[in-house]
């Protein structure tokens, strides 16, 4: 009788213990889904901003043209340009972090936020140069944004899980460009390579680079914060 006693008490113990233990697991996954969620939204919203922004640059200059009838804002762009420019950053800016993860190979070049800025404006930069400077021919221009484009990948990034992604996403997102344009969704008015012009993959290609840096300091950021979190508990 006695013994019985013993191991039912000893049961309610060991009952107890398993339940706290599991609580900090279970608050950890928690804070990663909120932080996940954040973090994606944060990426959506900059890749919206930077959309309007850098749209309304091509626009101005008539590089691109909408039909009237979907021009609906004061950034004289379509309604969905946006939003998907929004979730790319955010599909872009989670997945860098998650294949460095992956490689067992974290970005520890210039990680801090005055490099993602410059990195931003340099960025910004080589769109506005495809829409105002004027060159002899689309050859010419081509090449001076391929030579930036991938110098701005080897001055903030250097990784070749960040240049193969870039190009992987930037091939991808070109295809899916001519065919917007192939079914007249937009145009551009001096297409010189199948519907569109060929210097938007180096577009595209800095941009996936742009984001894949916003998206590393985001994690890190988090990292650092959870990690500042646990120490105090």
């Amino acid at each position: 009788m006695a013994d019985s006693t013993v191991v039912s008490d000893q049961q309610r113990s060991g009952s107890s213990q398993t339940a706290p233990s599991r609580a900090p697991y279970i608050a950890v996954i928690t804070n990663r889904s909120t932080t996940l969620v954040i973090r994606g939204f944060m990426l959506f919203s900059i890749g919206v901003f930077l959309a309007l922004v850098l749209n309304l640059l091509q626009v101005q200059r008539n590089v691109t043209l909408f039909p009237p009838d979907v021009i609906s804002s004061i950034f004289s762009s379509a309604w969905w340009v946006a939003p998907c420019c929004g979730t790319a950053s955010a599909i872009i800016g989670l997945l860098y972090p998650c294949i460095d993860c992956r490689l067992g190979e974290p970005h520890k070049f210039k990680r801090e936020w005055s490099s993602v800025m410059r990195c931003v404006a340099v960025f910004v930069g080589i769109n506005h140069a495809s829409a105002k400077v004027d060159f002899a021919n689309n050859v010419q221009l081509s090449l001076t944004l391929a030579a930036l484009s991938i110098g701005l990948w080897w001055t903030f990034d250097r990784s070749r899980s960040g240049f193969g992604l870039g190009v992987v996403i930037a091939l991808l997102a070109t295809l899916s460009t001519q065919l917007l344009v192939y079914n007249g969704v937009f145009q551009y008015t001096s297409p010189d390579f199948l519907y569109i012009r060929s210097w938007l993959p180096c577009i595209f290609f800095a941009g996936v680079i742009t984001m894949g840096n916003i998206g590393r300091q985001l994690a890190l950021y988090e990292c650092k914060l959870m990690s500042e979190k646990t120490h105090q508990d």
